[in-house]
């Protein structure tokens, strides 16, 4: 019994030292990064830092910088890009504007939103918003139709005095979506999402670097998420109600049933 009880002791100290190892060893929801965006920017195509929808991306730049950022989105989607810049104090009148560019990197139009907007001298900060079409499973090759991908946005400022050149500004950006349901789904889809270009990402995260990293980022579901839609509730209730219909148009069009036969002499 003495040697059950020292052997139980002694697991016993053991476990005790190793929690707190265990625990050492596991992050802290700050250092986990599940909470915060980016804290860059890129400067250029090849070098869009990558922020998830729902995220807050930040950067540190001098006015005059481009700034830019890339996201993804899929088919029934419509993405609202927003962008808030923090304009230093004593500022001249400057414009900024963001564009959203797609995968093959032609510039979407935005349905409505302040896409590019002019503060007034000395304002704090300029809100600018860009909402997108909704993107499409499938379009014609001749289409400037929005396709599932990767997608770009360039911040930037278009106007300003030669004195605020340089200046430090904080930019601030986040992508959401809408679910747009059965109403934009198309009979069709595309083979592979557009997701061109190089992401940017630590060297020591890619052990092969003879080959372009591909945009990490997806859909929360993969690409083509988006299959199911309301349109096949609606498709199956429509068939349901015509095949009802039939059967009701045939009983009113069929009239009164014939009298049965009978036999002379019954």
């Amino acid at each position: 019994m003495r040697a059950v009880r020292a052997l139980s002791a002694a697991l016993l100290m053991l476990g005790l030292a190793a929690a707190p190892a265990a625990a050492d060893s596991t992050p802290s929801p700050e250092a986990s990064g599940d909470g915060g965006g980016p804290t860059r920017a890129g400067t250029s195509f090849r070098t869009a830092t990558e922020v998830e929808q729902g995220q807050t991306a930040t950067a540190r730049a001098s006015t005059g910088d481009y700034l830019y950022w890339s996201f993804p989105a899929d088919a029934g989607q419509r993405p609202t890009v927003r962008a808030t810049v923090k304009l230093p104090e004593g500022h001249a009148a400057e414009t900024w504007q963001i564009d959203v560019y797609d995968g093959l990197r032609r510039r979407q139009a935005c349905q409505y939103g302040a896409q590019t907007r002019t503060a007034v001298a000395g304002a704090a900060s300029v809100e600018l918003a860009c909402v997108l079409r909704t993107v499409r499973a499938w379009s014609e090759p001749w289409a400037d139709d929005p396709l599932p991908g990767t997608y770009y946005v360039r911040l930037t400022v278009l106007k300003l005095s030669a004195d605020d050149l340089g200046k430090p500004v904080d930019a601030e950006l986040r992508v959401e979506s809408k679910d747009m349901g059965g109403a934009a789904a198309v009979d069709g889809s595309l083979s592979e999402p557009l997701v061109p270009g190089v992401a940017s990402r630590p060297e020591e995260e890619s052990d092969d670097t003879s080959s372009a990293v591909l945009a990490g980022l997806e859909p929360e579901d993969g690409w083509t998420s988006g299959w199911w839609s309301d349109r096949w509730i609606w498709t199956a209730a429509g068939g349901a109600l015509a095949a009802l219909a039939g059967v009701l148009g045939y009983r009113l069009t069929r009239g009164p049933g014939r009298p049965r036969h009978v036999p002379p002499g019954a």
